[in-house]
């Protein structure tokens, strides 16, 4: 299991000459069952759809990363040399093929990575006690849970992702990952040893944005959507959703990705800080905050959660 996740850092060192040595892709068309799919070298590596469109790196580029997370390397940050632009654009490059940051018209696409960028931003930030540049300048500052209260093995997942000896499963990485079960699947999904060597994720960030990629890519129920697909449109709402006030948009991926810890608790100040973030990031793509969307698509106040814990704590005491 180590040599694997030995292999999947290997893999990603050669992807990272790629971008280094071929920065101008070409484009391959062909026309598979009557549609249309391409590839586009390193960054958008398989036959899809989706690599036909702008890829992340025509519309968000280094300098605005650099610019954007300017505070995460200062005295100041937990996680000094740790992100960098490369690392995010390898990560994003194995899911664009599957729609992230590809998906729909240039501003459809810009928003995404707004949005994503608002989550990882608001969930890494170190900004609400410094005062130089105010909370939303300091995303990507911890890649780390800095004072661990518990190592965060539950021992109920002992036989499909049973705890390593002397791992720790505190939070790390962009979305931070937290128990051992979490980091399996996570593990499972970026095919690296996650479960038995956390801390692959706090020392390599193209792991630590692969994962959270995956996160944001993936359901965490199959009768779920992912926050992609709720973000994109790609979900179509039942009727209880509808009835437990869930729609397509910003809010709904707050509800995926933190549940009732931030949604359904009215105008609270934990899901305020993540909207705030998608706003600041619409603002400096260029889109503009009046794209993100009416409350009910962009707060998650009103919404039941889709995965409500105290339910399940109430229905098995």
């Amino acid at each position: 299991m180590k040599a694997k996740g030995i292999l999947v850092i290997l893999a990603l060192v050669v992807l990272a000459v790629a971008v280094e040595c071929d920065p101008d892709t070409v484009t391959k068309v062909k026309t598979v069952r009557g549609k249309k799919v391409c590839t586009k070298g390193w960054e958008c590596n398989q036959w899809s759809q989706f690599c036909c469109n702008e890829t992340i790196t025509d519309y968000f580029q280094v300098y605005q990363f650099e610019e954007w997370f300017s505070k995460r390397n200062t005295p100041v940050a937990h996680a000094g040399g740790f992100w960098d632009y490369q690392s995010f654009i390898l990560a994003a490059a194995q899911y664009e093929p599957l729609g992230f940051g590809t998906t729909g018209n240039k501003t459809e696409k810009m928003k995404e990575i707004a949005a994503f960028l608002g989550h990882i931003g608001s969930q890494t930030s170190c900004g609400y006690g410094v005062a130089t540049g105010g909370p939303l300048a300091w995303g990507l500052c911890f890649n780390r849970e800095m004072s661990p209260s518990q190592s965060y093995c539950d021992d109920f997942y002992k036989y499909t992702y049973p705890c390593a000896p002397g791992a720790e499963y505190y939070g790390r990485g962009a979305l931070p990952i937290y128990w051992n079960y979490n980091y399996g699947a996570a593990g499972d999904g970026i095919k690296a040893d996650l479960l038995n060597h956390p801390e692959y994720v706090e020392q390599n960030a193209t792991i630590a944005f692969q994962a959270a990629i995956w996160r944001w890519m993936t359901p965490i129920k199959k009768s779920q959507p992912s926050a992609h697909d709720a973000f994109v449109g790609n979900w179509k709402p039942t009727k209880n959703d509808t009835l437990s006030k869930r729609v397509p948009g910003f809010g709904a991926t707050m509800n995926i990705l933190y549940g009732e810890r931030t949604c359904g608790q009215g105008d609270i100040d934990p899901m305020n800080t993540i909207i705030s973030h998608y706003l600041y990031y619409l603002d400096l793509l260029g889109v503009g905050r009046e794209q993100a969307g009416p409350s009910e698509v962009l707060s998650c106040a009103e919404q039941v959660a889709f995965n409500p814990v105290t339910a399940a704590k109430t229905a098995t005491s």
